[in-house]
């Protein structure tokens, strides 16, 4: 399914993680292990954030995804599931078709 993953980071503890060079090597290492369809960095109410658009196949991936940024970072992670404009077309068609 597909799922959108935010990573938002205690500004001290990121800090720090780029000060010893753990968080490029995170991010790095997530993005290889995971190949997310889309990545985005960019600061949101003062803490380093980075939203990820992924595949995940079924629940059972969730602590491997989410366990490096909450051990690693102390982040605070959110996922939810997600449509691209053909999901959303071929989900409306189906909710049409259910209403007939």
């Amino acid at each position: 399914m597909r799922t959108m993953l935010k990573v938002t980071i205690p500004v001290e503890t990121g800090n720090k993680a780029i000060k010893d060079g753990s968080l490029p090597k995170l991010m790095e290492s997530f993005m290889q292990k995971n190949k997310p369809e889309a990545a985005y960095f960019f600061p949101e109410g003062g803490k380093r954030t980075a939203m990820f658009v992924l595949n995940l196949p079924d629940p059972t991936y969730i602590p491997s995804i989410t366990e490096p940024f909450f051990s690693g970072l102390n982040a605070d992670v959110s996922m939810s599931p997600v449509m691209n404009a053909d999901d959303l077309r071929a989900g409306l068609d189906k909710a049409m078709k259910a209403m007939s």
